[in-house]
């Protein structure tokens, strides 16, 4: 049999070791890697910072408790906040007490919430417990200090003291001016367009007035909150759309390219927003400060 003659002469000898491995490459920097990861963690937010711009906002309801405050709650406390005030309609604050017929009334722009919680405190703690009143006014204490009601509200008159007294949302509302005002019941909607004609539109400034129309009790306002503030993102996105693409001149008039653009689309952002919330029927007019 045939046979290749080297291999008598190679033996049993040990073949020669592979070559070693390439070292690793050498470790980035760490000024490069922090680069690395704040590139990213921008990348990462950057949908949400797109535009600092906020609209400016007022929610009312009839007492300036429930759900005005937790709109105002919601809009304040954002992960992107927005600048928000809030009111009431009606001549009085009330509040439910023991029967239908022995509410706890309580005047506007005068009475704190924080009093009203120790009142109803002492009061009757379980009652007011039970029904819902103390965690409710124990929100309201910690958003701003009471109750304000619409009509007494003059457009245009500064309120620093709002954010001196830690009002949340105040930043931003210290003009005492608005872009938005959502109400949370029709007779709340009608209240504040014929207030606002009353007024007179001494600043000649155009506001947009929604109602979102939502049940006078906890869950409700929860639920319509949460609406709002859907509702607040899709004209704030609108608004800074408008801004950047035309530019801001005669924003805070009502004129210019981009106030024009953003006011003709406002119909059209609410009825895509309505057919997401079927069961929360809302109202639109343009009015004037």
């Amino acid at each position: 049999m045939a046979h290749d003659p080297r291999l008598a002469k190679a033996g049993t000898a040990t073949p020669d070791p592979p070559p070693p491995p390439p070292p690793p490459p050498e470790s980035a920097p760490a000024s490069a890697m922090t680069a690395s990861f704040e590139t990213q963690s921008a990348d990462a937010t950057a949908p949400g910072q797109s535009d600092s711009f906020k609209l400016k906002f007022c929610t009312v309801c009839a007492s300036n408790q429930n759900r005005s405050m937790e709109a105002h709650l919601r809009l304040s406390t954002a992960p992107s906040p927005f600048p928000v005030i809030s009111f009431g309609t009606g001549s009085l604050v009330r509040l439910p007490g023991p029967s239908i017929t022995q509410p706890n009334v309580y005047n506007f722009n005068s009475t704190s919430y924080a009093q009203m919680y120790e009142e109803l405190f002492s009061k009757d703690e379980r009652l007011y417990r039970s029904n819902g009143l103390l965690n409710m006014l124990d929100r309201n204490r910690n958003l701003k200090w009471g109750p304000e009601r619409f009509q007494d509200w003059v457009p245009g008159v500064p309120r620093v003291d709002h954010v001196s007294k830690g009002d949340k949302g105040a930043l931003g509302t210290e003009g005492g001016v608005v872009d938005i005002i959502i109400t949370c019941e029709e007779r709340c909607w009608d209240a504040v367009v014929d207030d606002l004609m009353n007024k007179g539109s001494q600043l000649n400034r155009p506001v947009h007035v929604f109602n979102v129309d939502i049940k006078d009790n906890h869950e409700e306002a929860l639920v319509g909150g949460k609406a709002i503030l859907e509702l607040a993102n899709r004209l704030n996105t609108a608004a800074a759309q408008e801004r950047k693409a035309n530019g801001t001149d005669g924003w805070e008039d009502g004129t210019g390219e981009a106030r024009r653009s953003f006011d003709e689309k406002v119909p059209d952002i609410l009825a895509a927003w309505q057919e997401k919330w079927p069961n929360l029927p809302a109202l639109w007019t343009l009015s004037w400060l």
